[in-house]
């Protein structure tokens, strides 16, 4: 409601993830000069509060909850209910569709954030261009719970209005669970970490099972990683696949409502064998790609014969133009291309040159020639000291198939090989020693346990067995501080901040490679 509003009156909507830091919030709010701030409940309050002084152009916060001695919000509503309506209609008429809709700071992995400036027809174009993608209309139901300050659940969240879909928001991530299974919604979005747990949990109680429950659990999860789009698989293999959605994935659909007719995943890589196995379920991933500075989508895996391509982030949308550089960098243009950097003309120059491509900093290649395939970060990719490249992203993704490996980062930029910083699933950790007779006593203690440690390095040596051998993991260490958003290594989509992780594992990287020079 307040978005709206707030693009209705020609004002600059500025959404902020709650879960930055003070440092993160001060220089936002002064580096797009806030007037006006809106928060939910009092702990951000108190953040806001705190660092007010130090932004000299705000003029009033409010809250979302009321609470005593702080300004609610609908005292903005009321505000409006006494001023002359000829005024707020002349403002509203006054809206043109090149003006500046709306701020988003890109969270970014290094240095401070940049404001990246969307229009309203940026906006509206991407929501018209993907009216056809989702198989929904106005008798189904959305379900959102992804952060609304992120341009891709904010819209969707346009999107499902223009079509009319019901949006029901969750009441909180704990909660998740019980609210599907009450609006037993037809699609909702995640980013892939939040699916990777989904079909952990449902991994984990396929562990519970025993005997012919559990053997036929996992036989229709081994035929799933199999899927092929268009029934490549063959009459054999779709027989199975009907015996196994009748005892098997038609319990993991109730589960997730029952009446899911898709997932839309976005925002970082998901793993191939993931998407393999919900499609096989009855519960398509229709996996997307794009940029806040690409208002944000580019291409997106649609439902229909020869519409998705598993390992590719689908087909591009209408009316936008994607090519492949000569050193593998993406490049767009398009209506939903961001107007620029908020005062940073220097910055926008570095990534839209003089005909007006946006230069992504993904590398990709096209799969089938029209099926577009992000293989990594521009920037992420690091040389060895024998002059090898190594792309991070692809070989963590990998890792993180392991139950054993919540978070890994692959580093060795000028080493001698590759090596990578591993925070274990303490949560199946502390299962697997259960059933091994192992004994779990503390995070710190258990990382040093040789028999842990073996077991999580088999499964790394499964990974390297797959990959080139200058790719492949020679050294690996365990932590045990998780990385979170509000420590500061997660960006709020959950990507590494690399750079520092690296500062903050400085000496722990450094005797990872201190060994070999006493070699």
């Amino acid at each position: 409601m307040l978005d709206i509003g707030i693009l209705q009156t020609g004002a600059v909507h500025v959404s902020i993830y709650p879960t930055i830091s003070e440092s993160e919030y001060k220089f936002i709010l002064n580096d797009c000069e806030a007037k006006l701030i809106v928060v939910s409940d009092e702990a951000l309050w108190k953040k806001i509060d705190s660092i007010k002084a130090e932004v000299p152009t705000l003029q009033n916060l409010y809250t979302f909850e009321k609470m005593l001695g702080k300004i609610h919000w609908l005292e903005i509503i009321n505000a409006g209910k006494s001023s002359d309506e000829g005024v707020w209609q002349m403002r509203m008429d006054a809206v043109m569709p090149t003006d500046l809709a709306t701020l988003i700071y890109t969270s970014g992995t290094t240095g401070n954030p940049k404001g990246v400036m969307l229009s309203h027809s940026n906006l509206v174009s991407n929501f018209i261009a993907c009216r056809d993608l989702p198989p929904v209309d106005s008798r189904h139901r959305a379900l959102s719970f992804l952060p609304l300050c992120h341009v891709y659940e904010r819209m969707l969240t346009y999107l499902y209005m223009y079509i009319g879909v019901s949006i029901y928001y969750a009441e909180s991530m704990e909660k998740i669970g019980d609210n599907i299974r009450e609006i037993k919604p037809h699609v909702f979005s995640a980013v892939p970490r939040l699916i990777e747990k989904v079909y952990d949990r449902i991994i984990n109680k396929g562990k519970e099972l025993t005997g012919v429950k559990r053997a036929l659990f996992f036989w229709a999860v081994e035929l799933g990683l199999k899927y092929e789009h268009g029934n490549r698989n063959g009459i054999v293999y779709q027989t199975k696949l009907k015996i196994a959605d009748k005892l098997i994935f038609s319990k993991w659909r109730e589960a997730l409502g029952g009446n899911t007719m898709c997932i839309v995943s976005g925002g970082a890589a998901l793993q191939e064998r993931l998407a393999r196995v919900f499609w096989a379920a009855g519960m398509p991933i229709l996996e997307g790609y794009g940029l806040s500075e690409t208002s944000p989508v580019i291409a997106v895996n649609l439902l229909g014969d020869n519409l998705a391509c598993f390992g590719t982030v689908g087909t591009i949308i209408k009316g936008v133009d994607v090519k492949i550089a000569d050193d593998g960098e993406i490049l767009f243009k398009g209506p939903n291309l961001m107007m620029g950097y908020y005062k940073r003309d220097d910055l926008t120059k570095e990534v839209i040159d003089n005909e007006g491509w946006l230069h992504t900093g993904d590398i990709g290649t096209w799969v089938e020639e029209k099926f577009l395939k992000i293989t990594d970060r521009k920037k992420e990719i690091f040389k060895t000291s024998g002059g090898k490249y190594i792309a991070p992203q692809p070989i963590e993704n990998l890792m993180k198939e392991s139950a054993f490996i919540e978070n890994i980062m692959v580093i060795g930029e000028s080493q001698k090989h590759a090596s990578a910083i591993i925070v274990p699933n303490f949560a199946h950790v502390k299962s697997w020693c259960e059933i091994h007779k192992v004994t779990y006593t503390t995070p710190e203690e258990i990382i040093k346990n040789p028999q842990v440690r073996d077991r999580i390095m088999k499964d790394v040596e499964k990974v390297n067995a797959q990959l080139g051998h200058h790719e492949r993991i020679k050294r690996s260490e365990l932590i045990t501080k998780e990385w979170t958003v509000v420590s500061g290594e997660l960006t709020p989509t959950l990507k590494l901040k690399r750079k520092i992780i690296e500062q903050n594992n400085k000496d722990l990287i450094e005797n990872i490679y201190s060994v070999d020079d006493e070699k």
